[in-house]
């Protein structure tokens, strides 16, 4: 992989509640090279969409750094300064319905940015609208319709279209796929493959599903309540996860076999709360191999070296 797009340091974001401060994010540091894709996969609640719509810059992090070649996105403060970065950053979001405006054409909805940025004008715009519509495998007979008239495969091209639109440099794939039919999701994933080997796109994919991230993503994190517990290059990942629970997840993926059978590795025990957490690792009272060092000390990241690591004091 060539050199870090974006790199990660010490990232936080904790959203005040009734009862404390819930960690959301907590101190994550990583980095993503440039034309590659970043994986990011956990359980629901686990932190994987503020984290992307902290990359994104549409929320703003309690601590930490975030630089884009070089800049600090976290210093950023007015439009003048934002709009540049946001033309070069974009999101797709997970429900293609709800993410669109009803009120909306597909032509609308894909000009729409190139409005707000200024990006041509007249007919050269509306050029580019038909030309987008034909990069991301939309018919050109669907430009008048709206979101209502359309199924969720071509609802997901249009916010897809409308994340390529400014030609962007890093795009945040936030579960783009899981509320789509199997059929369909293969085909929004081999376009975004095909776009990524075209254009050289950049991809943060968050998602629950490993079968997917195998597919494609070049490195993994696994997320872990706010936390980073495991990173590693995704055929290094599946090969030799070290984590208990990057195990545990990785023994829900189904076989498709009728003779293979995969021993689950079924977690028990209470999740630890993420609102004000205790100095320990999060995962213990879920752990079968938690020892009492675990229950009162929070481990630090170990280097496994080739850019594997992963937080756990059995490494």
């Amino acid at each position: 992989m060539s050199d870090p797009l974006i790199k990660v340091s010490g990232l936080k974001k904790y959203f005040t509640v009734s009862t404390g401060e819930l960690h959301a994010v907590d101190g994550l540091d990583f980095e993503i090279s440039r034309g590659g894709t970043i994986g990011i996969v956990g359980e629901s609640g686990c932190g994987k969409s503020t984290l992307g719509r902290l990359l994104a810059m549409l929320l703003k992090p309690t601590a930490g750094s975030i630089l884009f070649e070089g800049t600090e996105l976290t210093a950023l403060k007015d439009k003048r300064q934002l709009k540049p970065m946001q033309q070069r950053i974009q999101m797709i979001f997970q429900d293609p319905f709800s993410s669109l405006n009803p009120r909306m054409t597909t032509f609308d909805t894909i000009i729409e940015p190139l409005k707000i940025h200024q990006v041509s004008h007249g007919a050269e715009r509306e050029e580019k609208v038909y030309e987008i519509m034909n990069t991301v495998g939309l018919s050109e007979r669907f430009v008048n319709s709206y979101p209502h008239e359309l199924d969720g495969g071509r609802r997901q091209r249009i916010g897809i279209a409308r994340a390529l639109a400014l030609n962007p440099d890093f795009i945040v794939c936030d579960e783009p796929v899981s509320a789509l039919d199997v059929s369909i999701q293969a085909q929004i994933l081999n376009l975004l493959k095909t776009l990524q080997q075209r254009f050289g796109y950049t991809y943060m994919f968050i998602t629950h599903d490993l079968a997917v991230v195998k597919h494609i993503s070049h490195e993994v994190l696994v997320m872990y309540l706010g936390e980073m517990v495991e990173k590693a290059h995704t055929e290094e990942l599946f090969k030799n996860p070290r984590h208990p629970y990057t195990k545990a997840l990785m023994s829900a993926i189904p076989v498709p076999s009728i003779h293979g059978k995969k021993e689950r590795i079924l977690l028990e025990g209470e999740l630890t709360s993420p609102i004000d957490p205790k100095p320990a690792c999060r995962f213990a009272p879920r752990c079968e191999n938690a020892s009492e060092q675990c229950r009162r000390q929070a481990p630090g990241i170990t280097d496994l070296g080739d850019g594997h690591s992963v937080r756990c004091f059995l490494e």
